[in-house]
């Protein structure tokens, strides 16, 4: 019985370490993660159009929403006139410009006829100084009413950047996406009222994901820039999938390996955090553990 009893303790301890010696365990741990971006409103409104749910796919500049504009078309209409006004006073002061450059003219001829008879003792001192004070004086008035068109014509130029202005605001009520990816969380739905910098959705590009993971001190000399590493995720509970990566990042100072990593190193020893680029079929997600291998 004693004999049957060590036999059966012999072959389990046997078995146990035979187990525990086929795990294999890899150079570093970490979890998944990708950069993700929150889309924020750029105009203040009602929502009128948001037509996207949380896991579409979205492409770069690809319009998935729309904000009241109709404050903003009004004032661009009010603007508009004001340029119409601004233009009716522009004709007349160019029909006004016409008009003193003709005076101007006509007493450019009297002076020269009144100096001609000046110099030939038939007109007197006054009447040449008049001429000439006459001409003087339609010179300034023109100048004076050229000053007044470039005044106008600020004035609209200014209206005119205005309207560019609410052209611009009114292209922020277009909701854009700015990079391809996939919409991770919705935060607002159509018909709310939304505000500048109130944000819409978050999105990440989950087509390339990274691995951030952690190696210790002495495992730092074995790894490099653009190093192609081994990366392993769950397939299911008892295999891993595996996949090539390529290493983009490595940080410049050490830090104490974090609580949920589990390292070859006990957790009070100091590692360097690495990201590791991983093209992803959507098979990995975001906050998934993954381990690391170097390329022998």
């Amino acid at each position: 019985m004693k004999m049957r009893y060590f036999a059966v303790v012999i072959y389990l301890v046997f078995a146990l370490s035979s187990c525990h010696g086929g795990d294999e365990i890899s150079d570093a741990y970490g979890n998944f993660e990708s950069t993700e971006i929150i889309i924020s409103a750029q105009a203040n409104g009602e929502i009128l159009k948001f037509g996207i749910e949380e896991g579409d796919l979205l492409d770069a500049n690809q319009i998935v929403g729309l904000i009241d504009t109709t404050d903003l078309y009004l004032r661009k209409k009010l603007l508009a006139q004001q340029i119409k006004t601004i233009g009716s006073s522009l004709a007349s002061i160019n029909s006004e410009i016409d008009v003193k450059k003709q005076q101007l003219e006509n007493s450019l001829v009297n002076q020269k006829r009144i100096t001609r008879l000046y110099e030939q003792a038939a007109a007197t001192k006054k009447q040449l100084d008049d001429i000439n004070g006459l001409v003087d004086l339609n010179r300034k008035m023109i100048v004076s009413v050229n000053s007044k068109k470039r005044s106008v014509l600020d004035q609209m130029e200014g209206v005119k950047i205005q309207i560019e202005q609410i052209d611009e605001n009114i292209s922020k009520c277009l909701i854009k996406n700015p990079s391809p990816g996939t919409v991770m969380v919705k935060y607002a739905e159509r018909g709310e009222l939304t505000a500048i910098g109130k944000p819409l959705y978050k999105i990440a590009d989950v087509r390339k994901i990274k691995l951030k993971a952690y190696i210790s001190g002495n495992q730092l000399p074995n790894i490099k820039l653009g190093d192609e590493v081994e990366v392993l995720y769950d397939k299911d509970m008892t295999a891993n999938s595996t996949v090539m990566g390529k290493v983009i990042w490595i940080s410049n100072t050490a830090e104490f390996t974090p609580k949920t990593i589990q390292t070859k190193e006990e957790r009070v020893n100091l590692v360097y955090a690495v990201k590791v680029l991983v093209p992803n079929d959507g098979s990995i997600k975001i906050g998934m553990p993954g381990e690391m291998n170097f390329v022998k």
